[in-house]
């Protein structure tokens, strides 16, 4: 996790959102290559015979298993898918990369749709696939969760364009967040030659970089907290749980519908209006029984985890 954090401490320098193309592409090409070793692995396993006890409910409830247990774990997978799907906090983004012609909402339009298809395609085939080759003992991540032990090379390469994928997701979704802070800083404090100065600085095999101490500081102590607080919370399918339950329906359901039911002027209780209002009270159910499901789970591990507990 520190040496992730240098990383990012460098890379967060990056200016702003338009030169992070070549590291879009490079993450998204790292995250086609491991779901792929992955569902290949799957598959390999399936056709080598491996029999794993698969049910249609999923783990039976039991001696290592509560029923209550199970509804709460259930309550968070459904937050990591949601989280899986919550990419609308960099929408925007993407889409004031594009260039006016042809029209960004059909550009947009086109590629949301190419996009979810696609990694629902790798979703569905990881989920199923993997779940024929563990059955109900699958691993929260069948790469790294000692579902596969070999061939080694394969695995350790799967994981490595795991770091590269989430090196370059990290900046994907951290540079809307230092552009909105440093914007509202320019224009909160003018007059701050701390937030305003760019020294210009050549740097060998890169050419003028602009340096900003704002944008160093600021940044570079953003990364430092993100980075203390995972290595507090070391607990990933929770967390991930709890951001998609917290992002999912405000930003991802319910600010869309509303924009769209005001520039489009539905009339209100017409077919189309209360269809997308049933859509969004939906999917904010989802989200809170979501978010309760990851909650317990990260109450239950750092009970679970707690230094220097005493035993009786």
């Amino acid at each position: 996790m520190i040496i992730f954090a240098c990383i990012q401490i460098v890379l967060s320098q990056i200016p702003n959102f338009h030169k992070l193309s070549w590291l879009s592409i490079l993450a998204a090409v790292m995250s086609f290559s491991y779901a792929s070793i992955g569902i290949g692995l799957s598959i390999a396993r399936v056709a080598g015979g491996a029999h794993a006890r698969t049910t249609l409910t999923g783990r039976t409830v039991g001696v290592d298993l509560s029923g209550s247990e199970k509804v709460w774990r259930t309550f968070e997978s459904i937050g990591n898918i949601a989280f899986a799907y919550a990419y609308s906090t960099v929408l925007v983004e993407i889409q004031d990369t594009l260039k006016s012609s042809p029209p960004e909402n059909k550009v947009m339009k086109k590629a949301t749709f190419v996009g979810i298809s696609t990694t629902s395609l790798f979703y569905v085939l990881c989920g199923c696939v993997g779940y024929a080759a563990f059955g109900n003992d699958a691993p929260g991540n069948f790469l790294t969760g000692f579902g596969f032990f070999e061939p080694f090379w394969l695995i350790d390469l799967a994981n490595v364009f795991i770091a590269i994928h989430l090196i370059g997701a990290y900046q994907v979704f951290c540079q809307p967040v230092f552009g909105f802070v440093e914007k509202w800083c320019n224009k909160r404090w003018p007059e701050s030659k701390f937030i305003t100065t760019e020294r210009c600085i050549d740097v060998p095999l890169y050419g003028i970089y602009y340096l900003n101490l704002f944008r160093l500081v600021w940044r570079t102590v953003y990364v430092i907290v993100t980075a203390v607080i995972a290595m507090i919370f070391p607990f990933f399918n929770d967390v991930m749980g709890f951001l998609g339950a917290a992002s999912f329906w405000p930003l991802t359901v319910y600010f869309p519908i509303e924009m769209h039911i005001a520039r489009t002027k539905i009339p209100k209780f017409s077919f189309t209006w209360t269809w997308l209002k049933i859509l969004s009270w939906t999917c904010l159910m989802v989200s809170v029984v979501a978010a309760a499901g990851s909650t317990q789970g990260l109450i239950k591990k750092i009970e679970k985890y707690k230094p220097f507990q005493t035993q009786e």
